[in-house]
């Protein structure tokens, strides 16, 4: 029961999604900042599909191709050595959404900063595998911990307002919000040592390696 809660967790909460939930975050905190009323719009809509297809679902398909080709074992990766192949498509993709997205003038800064700590992350996280498997998804975590707390310091954004269908208008605070992102990554690292994926030093190293290339990311960007 606890390792398929432990594979769900995992798979939920992917690296390759951070993107994802970093965007939905943002469109919900300050959506005008994207040219849209809310994340319910249309454009917010297509915007969040966007780059759930650029930095999931294509990376995503590369790397099963990887697998169906026999060039990687298992869609796990537990050799560091397999992971060198996917670390570099992936690489490559947001290296090249970054680019796009630097020069287009709906995505904010604090999206493009995100996007850019996530490239210097995945390159960090390729060299560093040259010597030690480290947890890419305790980088994910670690890289949205890191942004959501820039978020709340720099962009100074404290609240915001959730519209539900039963609750109507609905007032989030960002301290609760990183509360549960951290609890999230707590949850997320307790997986992968349940999976038996990774060693408890893997994880603290990928928790640092995401975490820190955010605010190197934002000493480039601001």
């Amino acid at each position: 029961m606890l390792r398929m809660l432990a594979k769900v967790i995992s798979i939920l909460f992917h690296p390759l999604l951070m993107p994802t939930y970093m965007m939905a975050l943002l469109l919900l905190v300050n959506p005008y900042l994207f040219g849209v009323n809310s994340i319910g719009e249309a454009a917010g809509k297509l915007l969040l599909l966007r780059i759930f297809l650029s930095t999931f679902f294509i990376p995503g398909v590369a790397i099963v191709m990887l697998r169906m080709l026999g060039m990687i074992s298992t869609l796990e990766m537990r050799d560091k050595e397999e992971r060198i192949g996917p670390y570099i498509i992936t690489g490559v993709f947001y290296l090249w959404i970054f680019y796009n997205f630097l020069h287009n003038s709906l995505i904010p800064t604090a999206y493009t900063t995100f996007l850019l700590g996530a490239v210097i992350a995945l390159f960090v996280s390729f060299f560093l595998n040259i010597f030690r498997k480290i947890s890419a998804h305790a980088v994910g975590m670690g890289g949205l911990v890191g942004m959501v707390i820039i978020t709340m310091l720099l962009f100074s954004y404290d609240t915001f307002t959730l519209q539900t269908a039963w609750l109507g208008a609905y007032e989030f605070n960002m301290n609760i919000v990183l509360m549960l992102v951290l609890v999230i990554a707590g949850l997320v690292g307790t997986s992968r040592l349940l999976l038996q994926a990774h060693e408890p030093a893997d994880l603290y190293g990928g928790y640092f390696v995401g975490f820190i290339t955010q605010f190197i990311a934002l000493r480039f960007m601001i």
